[in-house]
């Protein structure tokens, strides 16, 4: 079959390159078997073995055996109530800083499952300015990342908030405040239109993809967003996770956007999940864990949406998902508590403004090695007043000498076993 040039996109599939190819349907309609493909692509086509989901006639009438997802949902509740009732008892000062580090990881990670990579130190700066958290030291933040947290705190921040078209649109515009994606420019705050041919994701080299799916053609769109809204507006009778796990698959079949649509479809999880918590505090990132899982979770995706109406596997896949995201927040915690008692533990030590600096971000995860030469960049002081700092810090205990090699003298925080 024919294509027109393809445009590489972020929607990944994996740790594929993915593309967003547009099949022309003149050039479908004189190919060999066109008409029919035409005819299944578009969903007209009403043979026996519809290639995807929502070309059955019973969709979106999901279906799922709650008997088997009985036992994972039971576990992963309980697990989620122990996390929220430790966190709960924290006081405001370290809730706080846990609630920054998970938004942080929250915003970078489910960029990093499309292949798009900010940088960790300003999306923490966005996210600790629109919380009125007072943390300093770290660079002003990108509008790409600014919009990407902005997304990420309406949906979980105002979680009792409708969610509406418009709010999709402006979710989606805050993605891309440019009106591009990489180089390539796309409909921004508003659903493609399908102008060269119908949406696909597919992976591997130019010439020889292959094809893992197909979405719904625009003119559907309109009543397809219509009823998922109404649908997630009116979610009663489901149990709430539950229903996070039905929105996360149901938007991301429908693929309303250009792009975006992973980003945005893992957010109204969070959304789903803040609502079945009701609370706005977000203590763990499931995007995190599914970065981790990145190739089962795009599996699943795939088979899920050739297969039929039961999704019981995508569910049961998506509790295991939720349960080893909310076991590993007590890395989170655990990290919230150190930082609490080293500042405890010095709180009677006068340190002027460089080593609280360089402490906290040493605290926050410093990437790579703290030499000298980086402590006088990061305070913008001289190389003399850099050393005098670390020395001062060295000699109270705070400091010590990296026993890693390098070509440079590194130093690290002194940890409760080294002290």
């Amino acid at each position: 079959m024919a294509a027109n040039n393809p445009a590489q996109m972020r929607d990944g599939c994996g740790e594929w390159t993915l593309y967003l190819r547009r099949l022309s349907g003149d050039k479908l309609a004189h190919a060999e078997n066109g008409c029919y493909i035409h005819r299944m692509l578009y969903g007209e086509y009403s043979g026996e073995y519809p290639a995807y989901i929502w070309q059955r006639p019973e969709w979106p009438q999901f279906q799922q055996d709650t008997a088997r997802l009985a036992k994972h949902l039971a576990h992963t509740r309980h697990i989620q109530g122990k996390l929220l009732g430790r966190m709960a008892a924290l006081g405001f000062e370290m809730r706080s800083e846990a609630i920054l580090r998970t938004l942080t990881e929250d915003v970078v990670k489910t960029s990093e499952i499309e292949g798009e990579f900010l940088a960790p130190d300003q999306v923490r700066s966005s996210v600790a300015n629109r919380l009125g958290l007072d943390i300093g030291g770290l660079p002003a933040a990108d509008r790409n990342v600014d919009g990407a947290v902005e997304m990420v705190l309406d949906a979980t921040r105002n979680y009792t908030a409708p969610l509406t078209e418009e709010r999709l649109f402006s979710w989606h515009a805050a993605l891309f405040p440019t009106g591009r994606s990489g180089m390539r420019r796309i409909r921004v705050g508003q659903w493609r239109d399908d102008a060269d041919g119908p949406m696909e994701v597919v992976s591997g080299p130019i010439g020889r993809q292959r094809v893992h799916y197909t979405a719904p053609p625009a003119e559907r769109l309109g009543a397809e967003i219509s009823r998922f809204l109404e649908w997630f507006e009116d979610t009663q009778s489901m149990e709430p996770v539950l229903a996070a796990g039905v929105a996360h698959l149901w938007f991301v079949t429908i693929h309303p956007f250009e792009d975006g649509n992973g980003r945005i479809a893992r957010t109204i999880a969070d959304m789903a999940l803040a609502r079945s918590e009701e609370s706005p505090e977000r203590f763990y990132s499931m995007s995190a864990q599914i970065r981790l899982e990145r190739r089962a979770y795009y599996d699943m995706l795939e088979r899920t949406q050739q297969g039929g109406l039961d999704i019981t596997d995508w569910q049961t896949w998506f509790l295991e998902c939720l349960a080893h995201t909310i076991e590993n927040a007590r890395n989170t915690l655990a990290t919230v508590l150190t930082k609490t008692r080293f500042w405890q533990a010095h709180s009677s030590r006068t340190l002027n403004q460089r080593q609280v600096k360089i402490l906290t971000r040493l605290l926050d995860g410093f990437e790579g090695k703290l030499t000298s030469s980086k402590w006088a960049t990061m305070n913008r002081c001289s190389q003399d007043t850099a050393n005098r700092d670390i020395r001062d810090l060295m000699d109270r205990g705070i400091l010590v000498r990296s026993q890693a090699g390098g070509r440079s003298t590194s130093y690290e925080l002194v940890t409760e076993e080294q002290g």
